[in-house]
């Protein structure tokens, strides 16, 4: 018996940052930040919690490192690569994604005092499309703002939803008639709910309907209209 669990250490893959990052990142998909402790990594690990402390110095680091790995998922072309409009729009796109995928991560990204090379690589590459198709300055910083207050904002509201699928909506919308006293007294309410219950309630394009919205304002901002 010992002579077994000695092989299985040995064959056991060394214990590295990226590995604990990787187990910690597959604990908080699964239970989100309450499930992230040093422990229940140390337990998905197959080794003890203070082992760990040799590749993340604390809780905090490793937060730090899922943000950096969630931000790596994030396509965004290198500056000149593509049109400004076409570049946010893709990005857009791809963040709320990613956030789709790690939901605990919806308020975490922005604001880390330590941030990794992807988070800089993002911030520097967004910032660089737009500077290089010819937003000022500042107005390159009120853009950047705008885009990620409204990416963040939806994705938190989605987060929430009491639904996760288009083929869901009629239940959920069933469910908030019966729960809703005289719903007669709600007109707009009730057309709202009927027709969702018909036609389903694709966030998607809710998504990029108001991406476009702000695409199209930043068009004309940039144009001086």
């Amino acid at each position: 018996m010992a002579q077994e669990t000695t092989t299985r250490r040995r064959r056991r893959a060394p214990l590295t940052r990226e590995r604990v990052l990787r187990a910690a990142l597959a604990l908080a998909d699964e239970g989100g930040l309450e499930a992230l402790s040093m422990r229940n990594v140390g337990k998905q690990l197959g080794v003890e919690a203070m082992s760990l402390y040799n590749h993340v110095a604390s809780k905090e680091d490793l937060v730090d490192g899922l943000i950096d790995f969630v931000f790596g998922e994030i396509e965004v072309a290198p500056p000149g690569e593509l049109d400004w409009r076409t570049a946010m729009r893709q990005r857009a796109i791809s963040v709320r994604a990613a956030l789709n995928r790690h939901r605990w991560a919806v308020g975490l990204m922005e604001g880390r005092l330590s941030p990794g090379p992807e988070t800089l690589r993002n911030h520097d590459a967004v910032m660089g499309c737009l500077r290089e198709d010819g937003f000022p300055f500042r107005d390159a910083v009120h853009a950047m703002s705008l885009m990620d207050a409204y990416i963040y904002g939806f994705a938190l509201q989605e987060k929430h939803l009491p639904f996760e699928t288009a083929d869901e909506v009629s239940e959920v919308m069933d469910l908030q008639r019966a729960n809703v006293p005289a719903m007669d007294d709600y007109p707009y309410l009730v057309e709202v709910a009927t027709e969702m219950a018909k036609a389903g309630y694709d966030y998607t394009t809710e998504f990029e309907f108001g991406l476009d919205l702000i695409l199209d304002a930043l068009e004309r901002f940039r144009a001086g209209g």
